[in-house]
């Protein structure tokens, strides 16, 4: 099954964490927290850990998410963990990754598999969809 939706960032916030020891690359490496709040056949809020190796003023870069949901897909409720990431040269989405973690699901979400995807649209909605099996 699909499930899709449209997601705000409600919190991005910037933890300072530095690797140690520290390595210099051409790309500074962040890590943040995040809060998103899921509208649609996707509804409900994730906590996120959120790494990228980015240069802001030139929007390049990569990052790599790992996402804790909860609420519902298709009005099934439950929870569970999704990771995602991808790069980008400053105008594209390329070398895109997104799956649900094995044997996280929990209440009617429990068994769950599968993958997904993320975009933008060019007003600034963000777009989320699963693709998904139940046990």
């Amino acid at each position: 099954m699909r499930a899709k939706g449209t997601f705000t960032v409600k919190a991005f916030v910037p933890t300072g964490l530095e690797p140690d020891p520290a390595v210099s690359t051409g790309l500074p490496v962040s890590v943040a927290t995040m809060e998103k709040q899921f509208e649609g056949e996707v509804a409900g809020r994730s906590a996120t850990l959120f790494t990228a190796a980015f240069d802001q003023t030139a929007g390049v870069g990569t990052y790599v998410a790992m996402e804790s949901f909860e609420g519902s897909l298709h009005g099934k409720q439950g929870s569970f963990n999704f990771v995602h990431s991808a790069s980008t040269s400053g105008s594209d989405r390329t070398a895109e990754f997104f799956t649900l973690v094995p044997a996280s699901g929990t209440g009617e979400l429990t068994g769950i598999a599968g993958a997904g995807g993320l975009a933008v649209d060019a007003d600034g909605t963000h777009r989320i969809w699963f693709d998904y099996q139940l046990d």
